[in-house]
């Protein structure tokens, strides 16, 4: 297994552009393909949050998502459900795992696990849940695929910060952060 620990300044600035949107209900749209619908796509999340679209000009008609960039310069991969920061993760990691060694990659998750949540908290307040990954109340479709998960209320989102679940066939872990369209908050 092999470690690296990446200083946090792309996930600060990535934090910081997710917090900014004060009401994410206008971004989400239905998930359609072609080109109108992703430039509807485009046109409600620039209109939301001001993030500019990174190849404005280039529309591949078959997909249903676009990258778009921050004034921070974070590229933000919007769905018309979700939206994954693209920057460069952050903080402690680990690749190369071996099979005999998931034991000490759950240990460095959860040696790290604090610092990505105190540093989520800066940027997003308070979470509405911490919790292990396995908690009965997450989703089925979400259980077991996260060590650990936090989750922060928005009008219309819900942040995700985890960190993975190293399995057998896994041969990295580390953590993550997204926002989904939600009709709660």
């Amino acid at each position: 297994m092999k470690t690296q620990e990446r200083s946090s300044e792309d996930d600060e600035r990535a934090m910081a552009d997710l917090a900014e949107v004060v009401d994410w209900r206008s971004i989400w749209g239905p998930p359609a393909t072609g080109m109108d619908a992703i430039r509807a796509l485009v046109n409600r999340v620039t209109a939301a949050t001001g993030w500019r679209p990174w190849a404005p000009g280039n529309i591949d008609p078959d997909r249903y998502t676009w990258g778009l960039v921050t004034p921070r310069e974070t590229v933000m991969l919007v769905l018309p459900d979700a939206v994954l920061p693209e920057s460069p993760r952050s903080g402690w990691s680990a690749y190369d795992i071996g099979a005999g060694e998931l034991s000490a990659v759950e240990d460095g998750i959860d040696d790290h696990w604090p610092a990505q949540l105190d540093l989520a908290r800066r940027y997003w307040g308070p979470p509405v849940f911490v919790g292990s990954g396995n908690d009965v109340r997450i989703p089925p479709e979400w259980r077991g695929r996260r060590r650990h998960l936090a989750v922060w209320l928005r009008p219309g989102a819900e942040f995700h910060l985890f960190a993975s679940q190293p399995g057998p066939d896994d041969t990295t872990a580390g953590f993550g952060y997204s926002v989904y369209a939600s009709e709660v908050a």
